[in-house]
């Protein structure tokens, strides 16, 4: 088990805005920890341990996720010709984000991320002040149709042309009553013909009660989400063209280093895939 230290500073000691809430976790700060960032506080670690107490796999998982990004963006840049990303719900910028991968491949892609957080858009537009191509938003992605009407999104980014709609891990986080299939539809009617969506999401490891009692224990530890099944998350993809090969556990959407145990929780738990709008 990895113990987080319970003081209630950023570990960074970034200058953060003075009337945000610390007392409360979110989602952003909690992956943070997961991939052992400095820019979260005491409540997020208290989620993160215990988390991983229920699943001490979520780590992995949580690399597992940055590294699919990697492997996706190039695709979707290097032989998709995408040169726009609106990355939804990004978190905390941390070292080989979305416009890393994608402006090395093309140093003019342009990257849009999205988040709730408010420290998400201080400690980004801090590191980010030099890089033209680049900007963070607040926003809510529970209300796509305001997020594609805000103008410094659309000031940014060409909406006439095509883009990559990314909703890396974010999806688990909106409850079915709020109606995740009709944020993705929203998103995918907007965009014009070309574009590409990226999605990731927590998946049902098997239906026996064993299982789903697991599920439910880390999901009382996260305080939100939904862990879905692989055929909620087909449907997620409905009116796209997957690119091969479909929706799998995310160490195994195009590898680039063998895979050892393919069974394993950490490999399963979470699953993705990359789409093309027709």
């Amino acid at each position: 088990m990895t113990d987080f230290p319970m003081d209630s500073r950023p570990g960074n000691g970034a200058a953060f805005p003075p009337d945000l809430d610390t007392g409360q976790p979110t989602a952003a700060r909690v992956y943070d920890v997961m991939l052992d960032g400095k820019d979260n506080f005491a409540v997020d670690r208290e989620v993160a341990h215990g988390s991983l107490a229920v699943m001490p796999e979520l780590k992995e998982i949580a690399v597992h996720n940055r590294e699919i990004l990697h492997r996706a963006v190039r695709h979707i840049v290097g032989e998709g010709g995408i040169t726009q990303f609106l990355d939804l719900g990004s978190g905390l910028p941390t070292v080989k984000n979305t416009h890393e991968v994608a402006q090395e491949t093309d140093p003019d892609a342009r990257v849009v991320y999205v988040d709730i957080d408010p420290i998400v858009l201080a400690h980004g537009r801090a590191i980010l002040a030099d890089n033209p191509n680049t900007t963070v938003v607040t926003a809510d992605i529970r209300d796509p149709r305001t997020l594609l009407e805000n103008p410094e999104i659309r000031g940014f980014l060409d909406l006439g042309k095509p883009i990559c709609v990314m909703l890396v891990g974010i999806l688990h986080h909106i409850l079915d009553e709020e109606n995740p299939n009709g944020i993705v539809a929203a998103l995918r009617d907007a965009v014009p013909s070309g574009s590409y969506f990226f999605i990731t999401n927590f998946t049902r490891l098997s239906d026996e009660p064993a299982s789903i009692d697991l599920e439910k224990q880390l999901l009382e530890q996260l305080g939100t989400g939904r862990v879905r099944t692989p055929a909620e998350l087909e449907r997620f993809f409905d009116g796209l063209d997957l690119l091969t090969p479909g929706i799998v556990p995310l160490p195994l959407w195009r590898p680039d280093r063998p895979i050892t145990d393919a069974t394993s929780t950490a490999v399963r738990f979470m699953t993705g895939g990359v789409a093309r709008k027709p």
